[in-house]
């Protein structure tokens, strides 16, 4: 892997975050119509996921708290406070600063093969790590549709 290839990660969460600066916790925390999740819930599930498909893969230890917050198929279990959405933001770029350090440092030795639901085959970090951007084009996909309507 490559620094572009993170930066191709690194580069649409910068600018999401930009867009949200000016959004208040109760937009951040609306579920719109039509919706069962929100903003927060949405950059959350970015990171669990990143977790979910590089680390617990892998058979390495993650936050397990935050996964089951934000893993597939959870919903907003209610409105997070100023300091959980200030962690969020922080870690979706430190978590790929981190994961990057542990790509280089070789962590990954025993990823196994996998199919994502969307039919991508999975079968080492690096393959793991360059389904991110198209797995989070979807989410940020999902937060552009929300803000226009909280």
């Amino acid at each position: 892997m490559t620094k572009q290839q993170f930066d191709t990660i690194k580069q649409p969460r910068l600018m999401v975050l930009n867009l949200l600066e000016k959004f208040t916790l109760e937009q951040i925390n609306a579920i719109p119509a039509g919706f069962n999740n929100n903003i927060a819930w949405n950059l959350g599930h970015m990171l669990a996921a990143q977790l979910g498909i590089c680390y617990k893969r892998a058979g390495l230890e993650v936050d397990e708290s935050f996964y089951q917050t934000y893993k597939p198929e959870s919903k907003p279990e209610g409105p997070i406070t100023q300091e959980q959405f200030d962690e969020i933001k922080e870690k979706l770029i430190s978590s790929l600063d981190q994961l990057e350090k542990d790509h280089q440092a070789g962590i990954f030795v025993n990823y196994p093969t996998w199919s994502t639901r969307y039919g991508v085959v999975i079968s080492s970090i690096d393959d793991a790590i360059s389904f991110l951007p198209f797995h989070e084009g979807l989410h940020i996909g999902y937060i552009m549709a929300i803000r226009k309507l909280v």
